[in-house]
């Protein structure tokens, strides 16, 4: 059965539509485009160079008719000129196309146009510059959300972290910990299928002692006494990985964090030292620092926040996670001295151990009575409290009639599927739009 007349007009105009869009500004198609048919042009005025002499010399009477024929010259000549012109953009235009779709097959998804992914290719490079600054699962989450708007992503990450595979291969190897690195680099990685899976991989109980180590720690690891770097084997690893962008450690020093707690019913404080035992340690954490104290940045993350258009504090344990990046005191420095839009994003939940009774404005104090005030511009919290949290878990209040030093942003974050934790899209999306509200489209 043929197609009827109207929906042969919308396939006409689907592909008239498809063919336009190929044109459109800011995909880097038409200066080659516009270099081929230069091309073209110049190769056609030899060959037609050579059919004239052909035809005017020619004593076959014969092979004079088929050149007087198929040249069209019993046309006018600017008929003719538009005829051959017509035929051989068409031809121009269909050999893209069909090069284009073969080349870049493998990286387009199935019944997605080649114009949709260059398109968003090409959208994601030209995107902000953002820098999320933290640790753990809760920067992850939102770099997994923004690498679908930008690819210009920079995630500083802390070095303090001591427990688990990564606490086992710092004691052993000597090595800073790669676990929220690997995080970092798996969330940024472009196709996380079996390679990045592979990354995440963590050995089973019964593995003697492989038990708990991941395999990204073990290959880090591997790659920083081949390369001798730690950087260079974090970037190594963002190659194997395809990750559009970067990870950065806030400080290669060895550093450990310690802090001193409140216990709860008794009077006095106790120290704990270490990152993985501040959590457990029933009391109120009073004040967290870094030894040994005052450590350098690294540099590249010093330019990268210079450098960026927006940084965002990321979510995370605020002590464990988010802190220790912010008492590197070139890290603090360099985010003031930024002209970027500075944003602190909220907790969803509290976290035992460490924010046990929080609302959102002791988030912001406890930053701020460490690091100094005047860090951000703008705090963004969540704005939806239903779903049923984990036990001894609470919801981060953000009351409307905010009281902080700080502008306040709310909004529904949460992941319906986890409630204790962000969204990504969502977070993303809020992100780009806060941004873009500020300073309009970055081109």
């Amino acid at each position: 059965m043929k197609n009827p007349p109207n929906n042969r007009y919308a396939a006409i105009k689907k592909s008239i539509s498809s063919a336009k869009a190929w044109l459109e500004p800011g995909l880097g198609i038409k200066r080659w485009f516009v270099l081929v048919l230069a091309g073209t042009m110049i190769i056609s005025i030899g060959v037609a160079d050579i059919l004239l002499d052909v035809f005017r010399e020619s004593t076959n009477e014969y092979l004079s008719q088929i050149l007087y024929y198929g040249a069209l010259l019993f046309l006018p000549s600017l008929l003719r000129s538009a005829i051959f012109g017509s035929i051989g953009i068409f031809m121009i235009l269909y050999g893209f196309w069909g090069f284009n779709r073969s080349i870049l097959q493998p990286f387009v998804t199935p019944g997605k146009p080649v114009i949709d992914t260059v398109a968003h290719f090409r959208r994601r490079g030209r995107g902000p510059r953002i820098v999320v600054i933290g640790g753990g699962h809760g920067q992850a989450t939102l770099l997994r959300g923004l690498k679908k708007h930008t690819t210009n992503l920079t995630a500083i990450v802390t070095v303090a972290d001591d427990g688990g595979s990564s606490g086992r291969l710092r004691d052993s190897m000597g090595i800073l910990p790669p676990g929220d690195i690997r995080n970092c680099l798996a969330a940024l990685s472009n196709d996380e299928d079996l390679i990045t899976q592979l990354f995440q991989y963590r050995f089973a109980q019964g593995d003697n002692q492989l038990e708990g180590h991941s395999f990204g720690n073990l290959f880090i690891s591997a790659l920083s006494d081949l390369t001798g770097s730690f950087e260079e084997a974090v970037a190594e690893s963002g190659r194997v990985l395809s990750v559009h962008g970067r990870v950065l450690p806030s400080t290669l020093h060895d550093v450990q964090l310690i802090a001193d707690k409140t216990l709860p019913h008794l009077t006095g404080e106790v120290r704990v030292h270490g990152e993985s035992n501040i959590p457990e340690i029933d009391g109120k954490v009073r004040q967290v620092w870094l030894e040994p104290n005052n450590p350098p940045a690294f540099p590249e993350a010093i330019r990268e926040i210079l450098r960026a258009d927006m940084i965002v504090i990321a979510p995370g344990s605020l002590f464990t996670s988010i802190l220790p990046n912010l008492l590197v005191p070139d890290i603090a420095a360099a985010i003031r001295s930024s002209q970027a839009f500075k944003v602190f994003v909220c907790n969803v939940a509290t976290q035992p151990g460490e924010t046990d009774g929080y609302d959102c404005l002791d988030h912001i104090e406890a930053i701020d009575s460490h690091v100094g005030n005047s860090l951000f511009d703008i705090v963004i919290a969540n704005a939806e409290e239903e779903g049923k949290l984990p036990k001894g878990v609470d919801w981060v209040a953000a009351p409307l009639e905010f009281e902080g030093k700080y502008p306040l942003y709310r909004a529904n974050l949460i992941d319906w599927d986890q409630p204790s934790a962000h969204n990504a899209d969502k977070l993303a999306q809020v992100l780009i739009d806060l941004l873009l509200e500020r300073t309009g489209p970055l081109v």
